[in-house]
């Protein structure tokens, strides 16, 4: 299903240092393995991280044994002694690497650290898990139809290598992580289906209806969100696309009202006048 060599030969070749907003990290290999085999007990000055796609093993991690199986990551710490023992071989991926800590933020280096001095060592039953399937990403398959493109592999690998933070360490707060603010997101949500919807009876009930707000909490949105109420916003909407109409094509002022959200003629060139301080007709005519 997958291809091994070539997916490792990519990343070894490509994404040696991988960057993102909160962490660079300098990557000293990339290992995909269909059977691998016992190794001697040996230790590392960096971070190897594994996970068994199938098969089965034991992993002894400072002299504890801990049972290798299909869905199981590991991870091995800076200093500590390690080896891998399995008598039908591994399908098994796994990474190398070094945290940046000069360009890292606070929130990496700290998570990192944990890991290093106190980690959950193996996480069982994890082929459900984000870790999981950004490993799954990363492999090339036999039908090229279902690859990621390789211009968006770095954003794949660091994701991958962020998610070993909440994997293996302590839970990473989700505020670390740049998560926009609700209440920005349900302004935008609002603006789009206004501007979507613009040929539409709109009114703010029914827009708090779509987006499952209180009038009154829609209402402060606007309020706070863009110094503007919601009546506001939308009649300027409606008049930013009829200028556009008037400007773009020959159709009929009654048309272009129609189109714009307006109930009338009338109500629309009294509305577009107090805002262009010409009516519709003028306004068309001045521009050609």
């Amino acid at each position: 299903m997958y291809l091994c060599k070539e997916s490792a030969d990519i990343l070894n070749a490509a994404h040696t240092v991988v960057t993102g907003p909160s962490a660079s990290f300098h990557i000293h290999y990339w290992g995909m393995n269909a059977r691998l085999f016992d190794n001697p007990v040996h230790k590392h000055s960096f971070f190897e991280i594994c996970y068994v796609l199938e098969g089965e093993g034991v992993y002894t991690d400072d002299g504890v044994d801990h049972i290798l199986k299909a869905g199981t990551h590991f991870v091995s710490r800076p200093g500590i002694t390690h080896q891998i023992r399995t008598q039908k071989g591994l399908y098994i991926v796994f990474v190398a690497f070094d945290l940046d800590e000069s360009s890292a933020d606070e929130w990496v280096r700290e998570a990192y650290r944990t890991i290093a001095e106190d980690a959950n060592v193996v996480v069982y039953d994890g082929d459900a898990y984000a870790t999981a399937h950004l490993w799954k990403t990363l492999m090339l398959r036999h039908e090229e139809c279902g690859n990621v493109p390789q211009a968006g592999m770095s954003q794949v690998a660091y994701a991958l290598l962020l998610s070993f933070l909440a994997l293996f360490g302590k839970s990473v707060p989700l505020q670390q992580t740049g998560r926009p603010k609700n209440t920005n997101l349900l302004l935008q949500q609002a603006k789009m289906y206004i501007r979507d919807n613009l040929s539409q009876p709109l009114n703010l009930p029914g827009v708090a209806r779509y987006l499952n707000v209180s009038e009154r909490h829609l209402s402060r949105l606007f309020a706070t969100g863009i110094h503007e109420s919601f009546t506001q916003y939308l009649n300027g909407e409606r008049i930013r696309q009829a200028s556009h109409l008037l400007l773009t094509t020959d159709l009929p002022i009654k048309e272009i009202a129609e189109s714009s959200g307006f109930s009338s003629v009338h109500y629309f060139s009294r509305l577009f006048k107090a805002q262009k301080q010409v009516p519709p007709a003028s306004f068309r005519e001045g521009v050609r």
